[in-house]
């Protein structure tokens, strides 16, 4: 039994809205931070500075200032400074430790920096505590900083 033209195009019509709902559905899903997220820093505890690898960022009397490299200074200062976090009940052993980046936060009321550990392609963070945390999937990319391609040619 063939279809006719008109059928083809409802059938085509209906497939479309169907995936631009669930598309639309996943959008709304995926960029709101999740009712059970809590800022890590607050108005009394503000991130001061921030270092990842040889990258860092530090609060300035009026801006963020960052390493030369970076290009999106702002962006990426404001990103951390503005991070939500869930936390985990559960521990996680298995986690590739070759993928954590080893990150020093200063925070303005303590004398002391923390040392934590940030999976960026599954979204975690590790306190000093051992404890884990989860980034929302809507904040992750802007975490990680846009670097200055550089070139190196040998002699």
């Amino acid at each position: 039994m063939a279809l006719s033209r008109k059928k083809w195009n409802n059938i085509i019509i209906i497939i479309t809205i169907l995936m631009i709902s669930i598309l639309t559905l996943l959008d709304r899903k995926t960029a709101n931070i999740p009712d059970d997220a809590t800022p890590l820093f607050d108005e009394k505890s503000p991130l001061t500075q921030l270092q990842i690898d040889k990258l860092w960022l530090n609060k300035g009397a009026s801006s963020w200032q960052c390493h030369p490299n970076v290009l999106n200074c702002q962006s990426w200062a404001e990103a951390w400074s503005h991070i939500h976090l869930s936390a985990l009940d559960q521990q996680f052993e298995a986690v590739d430790n070759e993928a954590a980046k080893k990150i020093v936060i200063q925070i303005a009321d303590k004398s002391q920096p923390q040392l934590w550990r940030f999976f960026a392609k599954s979204g975690l963070l590790e306190s000093p505590a051992k404890n884990w945390y989860q980034i929302p999937p809507s904040q992750r990319e802007a975490l990680t900083p846009i670097i200055k391609a550089e070139a190196f040619i040998e002699p």
